[in-house]
């Protein structure tokens, strides 16, 4: 079997949890948007705050700490024709990089009032669209992101 999934980890221990919610919930993304087949993965980096605010310095020139941070490798018109097509690639291709605090996660999920799974969970469906060109800033886009999240958190009856 393909594995959709390349998790590393950066100034934080292995977590045999984390990889396992990450691999259910990715597999989910795939299976959703019919990736599954097509020879494709996504990269998950879970690092330190100190870590994910220097590359939401250097690469968005926004100098804070985030939670998530996604990196596409393709525009969303290149994926759906993907998806269309069936069109499997010769060697394993990245869809992108995902860098997610955990830290971040743990206090989000505090301050939410709800679980660490759930946070991390939706961590992932939130990074995952925005490597299918999924967008939240303007309000029409946002429209059609947070159902396909919530879908996916349904679905894995990830809930608040």
């Amino acid at each position: 079997m393909q594995e959709l999934v390349e998790i590393n980890y950066e100034d934080i221990e292995e977590n045999e949890t984390y990889k396992n919610k990450i691999q259910q919930v990715i597999q989910k993304c795939f299976e959703e948007e019919k990736l599954k087949d097509l020879n494709l993965y996504i990269s998950i980096t879970l690092t330190t705050p100190k870590k994910i605010k220097e590359l939401n310095n250097n690469y968005r020139k926004i100098d804070k700490e985030t939670d998530v941070l996604s990196f596409p490798m393709f525009e969303k018109e290149e994926i759906e024709e993907i998806v269309k097509s069936k069109q499997k690639q010769i060697v394993p291709e990245t869809i992108g990089d995902i860098v997610i605090s955990i830290k971040r996660v743990e206090k989000q999920a505090k301050e939410y009032g709800h679980s660490f799974e759930r946070e991390l969970s939706y961590m992932l469906v939130h990074g995952f669209y925005h490597l299918m060109g999924y967008d939240h800033i303007e309000e029409e886009d946002k429209k059609k992101m947070r159902p396909k999240e919530e879908k996916i958190l349904n679905e894995l009856k990830i809930v608040r």
